[in-house]
């Protein structure tokens, strides 16, 4: 037996301690293994020690073969295709904030009737996540993120026409199903890898906010603040167009409509293709279990805080802090430290623990949204929202790391996808909840629906009482499982 396989087979053996299945023959319900065996380790090559392989992350440290030159060419060229895929959903997500007060303006309308805006987005996040998990088993993975780019080019095509707002804001129904599936399957990818997993979840986050091109949210509200004071506001729209053809584009000449085993064989990824799962169907066995639904609303309540005060604070600044039109800058400010948070503090995470450091993070930016609150200084709260901004940042890829630990590997990348898609859908339904209260209360109460939220994230970590943490380090995990 090769050492791969002896490797492989240790791996199985693992399977029911961890909680994962019966690790048995190729019959009907129980769990068969094949694994690409195409690279072998008689050369004596090792990975390096920076590159951690999914074998041990499940006890098992026998270190896979290094890949070649070619295959982590191929793998960076990969990342960095996602990485712009993220970027461009974070450009969508930001570009509503600054353009909130002209479209207000523009349309004649209420806070109630702008949030519509979140609404529609949100609809098409939650279609797109289960829509995802049903396409990922009748296509390719590539053949999906092309088409979920493509539908983006749709929505930014009408919306540079400044139509009448129904169509405007209904057309945001197939922005959030196109970049749900992007997110998706972006997540699901860099969740599957076996090289550097980590790191490049806290980048391909870290993109979503920003990229050394300037772009992603934290770009975003610098170019919508500039049209937003023109008489063309919708031109903004013209710029978003661009920038989503590229990524199809893009989309198209490095996936070229491939599966995702195959891409992933082609950058020098071990594949290991797991099925399991006691004979039922991976959309039944996803939405019923129970860690999957815990982080996917853990998400759910991220996100929408994030959006909110991303989208939200340009409001709050120029009506109660009498901030000019330039206020816009401070959402790139809030964006900016998410982005900074997300790589900067990757070291702070590992020294204190993941679990651990998502309470500090909570309880630390819950305090400081109460200077937002009640300290009426225009320059200290574009700081503290910056800071706040550092804080979130780290909270996202922390959870979708410690996904691809606990959860079965027959299941990894649809049960990623959904806890990202279904999250992604916090982008609209915490800031729509606060439009809504605004519009009767006054845009004050964006910060008693931004208090709050940070603890049940923080509380989202526990799984139930059932004696099983989420967030935990892998071999914590893996102890608590046998």
């Amino acid at each position: 037996m090769s050492p791969i396989e002896q490797q492989d087979a240790s791996f199985v053996q693992t399977l029911p301690s961890l909680g994962l299945g019966r690790a048995q023959t190729n019959d009907g319900n129980k769990v068969s293994e094949s694994v690409d065996l195409k690279r072998s380790t008689s050369e004596g090559k090792t990975a390096r020690a920076d590159e951690v392989p999914l074998s041990e992350k499940f006890g098992n440290r026998s270190p896979l073969p290094e890949r070649t030159r070619r295959e982590k060419i191929v793998s960076n060229v990969q990342f960095a295709a996602l990485c712009w895929s993220m970027v461009i959903l974070g450009w969508s997500d930001a570009t509503i904030g600054p353009l909130l007060p002209r479209l207000r303006e523009v349309y004649d309308i209420s806070f109630m009737v702008v949030s519509l805006l979140f609404v529609m987005t949100c609809c098409g996040f939650i279609s797109g996540a289960l829509a995802n998990i049903w396409l990922i088993e009748r296509f390719h993975f590539g053949t999906i993120l092309v088409a979920g780019a493509a539908i983006q080019i749709v929505t930014f095509s009408v919306q540079a026409s400044a139509p009448p707002f129904a169509a405007f804001a209904v057309v945001n129904l197939l922005n959030g199903f196109g970049g749900a599936l992007q997110d998706a399957l972006a997540n699901g990818f860099v969740g599957s890898l076996k090289y550097n997993s980590k790191t490049k979840m806290g980048v391909l986050h870290a993109a979503y906010g920003f990229l050394i091109s300037g772009l992603g949210a934290f770009g975003s509200p610098l170019v919508a603040t500039q049209f937003a004071q023109m008489e063309r506001w919708s031109f903004h729209y013209l710029v978003s167009l661009g920038l989503a053809f590229l990524n199809t584009l893009t989309m198209v000449l490095v996936f070229r409509f491939k599966s995702q085993e195959v891409c992933l064989r082609e950058g020098g990824e071990p594949v290991g293709m797991v099925t399991g799962g006691n004979g039922k169907g991976k959309f039944r066995q996803i939405m019923t279990n129970r860690s999957v639904q815990l982080l996917a609303f853990f998400i759910l309540l991220y996100v929408g805080v994030e959006v909110t005060i991303g989208g939200w604070i340009v409001t709050y600044i120029i009506e109660i802090r009498k901030g000019g039109p330039s206020s816009g800058y401070i959402s790139s400010g809030f964006f900016g430290g998410l982005t900074l948070g997300r790589v900067v503090l990757l070291p702070v995470n590992k020294l204190v623990g993941e679990r651990r450091v998502l309470f500090i993070y909570a309880a630390l930016a819950f305090g400081l949204d109460f200077v937002i609150w009640f300290v009426p200084s225009l320059v200290g709260n574009a700081v503290v929202v910056s800071i706040i901004g550092l804080l979130l940042g780290p909270m996202y890829p922390i959870a979708v790391n410690q996904a691809s630990c606990i959860l079965p590997p027959w299941i990894l990348t649809g049960s990623i996808g959904w806890i990202a898609g279904f999250g992604q859908a916090g982008s609209a339904l915490l800031p729509f909840l606060t439009g809504a209260i605004a519009d009767r209360h006054g845009i004050q109460s964006l910060h008693p629906l931004c208090v709050f939220p940070p603890y049940p994230l923080a509380l989202g970590c526990d799984d139930g009482g059932h004696g099983r943490i989420v967030l935990v380090n892998t071999q914590q995990a893996i102890h608590e499982r046998q």
